[in-house]
């Protein structure tokens, strides 16, 4: 075991190592949905504290890259979402404290209102939750993303934990938009939800890596590695592996890389490291 962990901390760190189309762009994805999120968490943070004056007016937030490649985190009002009570400007990787915030323009832009519009929507349907789509479980809340990029409309929703100590895995959705903002489909992008520990419960035996399968996809999702960098500072564990029927995703905290490996060839790697006698 200990010899295949050296082998992918080798394999993940090689400089000359050819991503895949797939692999990179679900890798970019994962860091954006991370930057958005993490810009939510300091501004929430934030707003707590500064506008506690505010708070019983505000309906919602969400956070998006600019054309400048910052993240903007806006917080708009109960009564009308459309109107934006203040703004929390960040770098393109966000940092505790904003460098501006604006409470006089309270315009949306369109950017901006389509970007409330679906997240709002999105909304609607979790709380109408037809069909029973949406799982509820206890100690936990729904995290909206909306994301305009590439012409493509979404709204990813992931699940996060109320107490600490723990990283949740799935439980988390995609909802995608047309054009005028009309609602065209939703997919679970997990079957269901995994708690994982920061550490392990033997104080002499670090968790080194944790691992899960996927049976609806056959890659790490986006979602998967925004979880694990909003929580890589908490967290004892260096590796994460998920493995589905078809390939071995492999995603390391420290380097921030990702390897997707197809199955039949880590397999055979294991049968050459561990031969039957």
């Amino acid at each position: 075991m200990k010899k295949i962990v050296i082998f992918l901390f080798l394999l993940l760190n090689l400089t000359l190592i050819s991503y895949s189309q797939e692999t990179q762009k679900i890798l970019e994805e994962g860091k954006l949905l991370y930057r958005l999120e993490k810009a939510s968490w300091y501004g929430t943070d934030d707003m707590l504290v500064r506008f506690t004056d505010l708070r019983e007016n505000i309906g919602g937030y969400l956070s998006y890259e600019s054309e400048n490649h910052k993240v903007v985190n806006i917080f708009f009002s109960k009564t009308n979402p459309y109107e934006i009570l203040f703004r929390y400007y960040f770098d393109s990787l966000p940092q505790v404290k904003p460098y501006q915030i604006d409470t006089t323009n309270h315009i949306a832009s369109q950017y901006e209102y389509d970007l409330i519009t679906i997240r709002q929507e999105a909304l609607n349907q979790i709380k109408e939750n037809k069909d029973d789509f949406f799982t509820f479980y206890k100690k936990t809340s729904f995290n909206l993303i909306p994301l305009i990029k590439n012409g493509k409309k979404r709204v990813f929703i992931i699940t996060g934990p109320s107490n600490s100590g723990i990283v949740i895995i799935g439980n988390d959705y995609l909802l995608t938009y047309n054009k005028k903002n009309k609602f065209k489909k939703r997919i679970k992008i997990h079957q269901t939800m995994l708690k994982l520990p920061y550490k392990s419960e033997d104080t002499t035996n670090q968790l080194k890596l944790t691992v899960h399968s996927h049976v609806l996809s056959d890659c790490i999702s986006s979602t998967d590695i925004c979880t694990f960098l909003l929580y890589k500072e908490f967290v004892e564990w260096k590796q994460h592996y998920v493995i589905s029927k078809k390939y071995v995703s492999i995603f390391d905290f420290e380097t921030e890389n990702l390897v997707i490996l197809p199955k039949k060839a880590w397999e055979n790697f294991y049968k050459d490291k561990n031969p039957k006698n």
